[in-house]
């Protein structure tokens, strides 16, 4: 296939999950329907169901791109020089979180998708994957500090990286429905609790 046929089919992919996260971002997923998604990307039903068959797959395609998201700033932060502590990374990533989460912020999205992920087993599967992703690095940032000599030598470094991990949804739940945490707040609590750093 030609390379500008290529790109001309990402473009309208990228339309159409754009259009999807303004609207289930409003809207909510389950009172959105394909026909909201067609009209905010201004195609017709069959140029939208040639990349996605259902809603159940846009959701699936939206929490794969916030997770790719996540994990990128998380990359940036965990892989810096000199290490930065547990509540620098923290601060990073919940800063960039907090401020996707506007009226069609896409990780508005993300508890929708969890919802989803409990009883659609494609959905679970992209949302499985955005979510090992994520934990996987937070395993590469236990592995950086047990070699920083910040964690015992016998420290399941797992176990840290889920603990890590789960910061997050309780940061995104916290933030989108009680609104009284903000990412400086979560970063204290994490140097109150996680004090490691240089000497």
């Amino acid at each position: 296939m030609p390379r500008v046929s290529e790109e001309h089919l990402e473009r309208r992919r990228q339309q159409i999950v754009d259009a999807a996260q303004r609207c289930f971002a409003r809207k909510g997923f389950h009172q959105s329907s394909m026909q909201d998604v067609f009209a905010e990307a201004g195609l017709s039903a069959g140029a939208v169901y040639r990349y996605f068959k259902s809603k159940d797959e846009l959701v699936a395609a939206l929490a794969s791109n916030a997770g790719t998201d996540i994990r990128a700033v998380l990359i940036e932060a965990v892989r810096r020089d000199p290490l930065p502590t547990p509540a620098e990374v923290i601060g990073a990533v919940t800063a960039w979180m907090s401020e996707n989460t506007g009226p069609e912020g896409r990780l508005r999205l993300a508890p929708q998708a969890w919802t989803l992920a409990l009883t659609d087993p494609e959905a679970a599967g992209y949302v499985k994957l955005a979510m090992t992703g994520i934990r996987g690095m937070w395993r590469e940032y236990a592995q950086r500090m047990l070699d920083e000599g910040w964690l015992p030598a016998d420290t399941d470094l797992d176990a840290v990286a889920a603990v890590l991990f789960g910061l997050l949804p309780g940061f995104l739940l916290q933030f989108l429905i009680v609104g009284d945490l903000d990412p400086r707040a979560l970063e204290r609590g994490v140097r109150s609790l996680l004090p490691y750093g240089p000497a």
